[in-house]
C-alpha cells in the first residue's frame, strides 16, 4: 500500500517580539493509504500545528510535505485549497457548523462547492448513516454537541476524501457521547477506506489507531504501533 502522507525534516518557526520561536523541529514520518494514525502530546507540543501543516492549512518553514503525491510546501494558498477540496475532509473539536444552515444544508455545502448534482439526496444519505435523518432540518443550536459532531462527520465524508484530518474530535463531548462518535468515525472510515490522521489528548482513543506519534517540545518523542497495519 502506498504512502498518502510523507513529511521530511519539517520545521515550523514564528517570529515573536523580535525572536524566533520553533514550534516544530525536523519532523519526519509517513502515513499509508487506509491507515489510522494519531498525534498525541501535551499542550504546546505542536500537534495541532503539525496537523494543519499536513492538511495544507499552513506552510512549513522548512522541509517537505507530500499529500497524495502532491508537494504542498511549494504550492500557493489557492493551489493548496484546491488539493484540500479534492482529497481532504476535516473534523474539528468545536464542530464548525454554519449556524444559519440546517444540518442538511451544512452537509450539502461541500457537495455544492464541488459542483455535484442531486446533492440533497446525497446529503440525506450521509445524515442517515450517522443516524440523524430525522434531525436534517434542525439548526446547529437545536442539536446536542454529539449530534453536531455527527453532522460534522457526515459533512467530512461528503466529498469522499482520501484522507481525513480530525482535531480532538471528541474533546467537547461527554464519555458516553464520545464512545458513540468514536465508533461512528472508525466505522465510516473503514467503510470508505479513508486514511485518518487524528490529534487527540485521549490516549485510549489514540490506542485504537494503527500507529501513534507522540510529540514533546516540537519533536518526535516516541512512535508506537498499536494494531496491525492494513494488509497491502
Amino acid at each position: 500500500m502506498a504512502d498518502i502522507l510523507e513529511l521530511s525534516q519539517v520545521t515550523k518557526s514564528y517570529r515573536s517580539a523580535g525572536k524566533s520561536l520553533t514550534v516544530l523541529d525536523e519532523i519526519s514520518f509517513t502515513v499509508r493509504e487506509g491507515e489510522t494514525f494519531s498525534l498525541v502530546g501535551s499542550s504546546g507540543s505542536g500537534k495541532t500545528t503539525l496537523l494543519g501543516l499536513c492538511a495544507g492549512l499552513d506552510q512549513p518553514s522548512g522541509g517537505s510535505i507530500y499529500l497524495n503525491g502532491v508537494r504542498l510546501d511549494q504550492l500557493t494558498e489557492d493551489d493548496r485549497a484546491q488539493v484540500r477540496n479534492q482529497f481532504v475532509g476535516f473534523i474539528f473539536q468545536n464542530f464548525q457548523l454554519l449556524p444559519t444552515l440546517t444540518a442538511l444544508e451544512n452537509v450539502m455545502v461541500p457537495l455544492e462547492l464541488m459542483g455535484k448534482r442531486k446533492v440533497k439526496y446525497q446529503a440525506l444519505a450521509l445524515l442517515e448513516k450517522v443516524g440523524l435523518e430525522e434531525r436534517a432540518h434542525h439548526y446547529p443550536v437545536q442539536l446536542s454537541g454529539g449530534e453536531q459532531q455527527r453532522v460534522a462527520i457526515a459533512r467530512a465524508f461528503s466529498n469522499a476524501p482520501k484522507i481525513l484530518f480530525a482535531d480532538e474530535p471528541t474533546g467537547n463531548l461527554d464519555e458516553e457521547t464520545s464512545a458513540r462518535v468514536e465508533k461512528l468515525l472508525f466505522d465510516l472510515n473503514a467503510e470508505a477506506g479513508t486514511t485518518l490522521v487524528m490529534v487527540t489528548h485521549d490516549l485510549e482513543l489514540a490506542a485504537k489507531t494503527h500507529r501513534t506519534l507522540r510529540l514533546k517540545g516540537g519533536r518526535i518523542a516516541e512512535e508506537l504501533t498499536n494494531t496491525p497495519l492494513p494488509v497491502a
